[in-house]
C-alpha cells in the first residue's frame, strides 16, 4: 500500500492539519502543515515504518500547539508517542527564545548523537531528526537565494555562524545514516548555505 493511502497516515495528517491550522512557516505565508508533510515524505524515502512516518507528521504538534504528548499517545500509540517525545524540544518558554537558543540546540545535537533506548529506536530517532532538519535546510537554501544574509533576521538566533554550527553538528551526530541520500543531500546543503563557516559554539 502506498503510504499516503494508509488510514494511519490519513488520520495523522488530519490531526496535524487541525493542530497547525492558521499557522505559517516563519517569515513567510506558506502554511505550516507543509513542513510535517515534507518531513514525512523524507522519512518515507528511508523506511516504510508507518510508526515513524506518522511520527514525522506529528513531530511538532506537542512542541508548537496546544495538544500534548499524552494526546498523541492516546490517539496514535506508544511507539509514535516515544518518537514524537524524542523530537520535541524543551522550549523553556519562561525565558527569551534567543537567550536559550544555543542550550536548546545543543540538547538536540546530544539527543541525535546518543538517543536513549534500543539500537532500532536510535536509528528511527536519527531518521526523524534528519528528515526534520533536511526539510528546514531545504527551506533555508530556497530563501537564502532571494534574501541573502537578511534571512537570518527572521529567526530568534540571528548569527549565521551559530546556525552553521548547529546544522553541521547535526550532520555529524547523524553520520550513522551517511549511506542514505537524505544525509548526503543534507550535508551538501550545509556546504551550500554556510560555505566554510564552522565556528564552534560553547553551550
Amino acid at each position: 500500500m502506498y503510504y499516503k493511502d494508509d488510514p494511519r497516515y490519513q488520520e495523522a495528517l488530519a490531526f496535524a492539519s487541525k493542530a497547525h491550522e492558521g499557522v505559517c512557516r516563519k517569515g513567510c505565508d506558506i502554511p505550516y502543515i507543509t513542513h510535517p508533510i515534507e518531513v514525512a515524505d523524507i522519512v518515507a524515502e528511508m523506511t516504510d515504518d508507518m510508526d515513524l512516518i506518522v511520527a514525522a507528521l506529528l513531530h511538532d504538534v506537542a512542541e508548537d500547539t496546544d495538544y500534548t504528548l499524552e494526546d498523541i499517545r492516546e490517539l496514535f500509540g506508544q511507539e509514535v508517542y516515544e518518537l514524537v517525545a524524542y523530537e520535541t524540544e524543551d522550549k523553556r518558554r519562561d525565558r527569551p527564545a534567543a537567550e536559550t537558543w544555543v542550550i536548546r540546540k545543543q540538547e538536540t545535537i546530544d539527543k541525535i548523537r546518543n538517543p536513549e533506548g534500543s539500537e532500532e529506536f536510535a536509528r528511527q530517532a536519527r531518521m526523524l531528526a534528519l528528515a526534520d532538519k533536511l526539510a528546514n535546510i531545504r527551506a533555508l537554501d530556497r530563501d537564502y537565494i532571494g534574501l541573502g544574509d537578511e534571512l537570518w533576521n527572521r529567526f530568534n538566533q540571528k548569527d549565521k555562524s551559530k546556525h552553521a554550527w548547529y546544522y553541521r553538528s547535526v550532520a555529524d551526530a547523524a553520520s550513522s545514516l551517511k549511506d542514505y541520500e537524505a544525509w548526503q543531500e543534507y550535508r551538501a546543503l550545509c556546504d551550500k548555505v554556510f560555505g566554510d563557516q564552522t565556528v564552534p559554539i560553547e553551550s
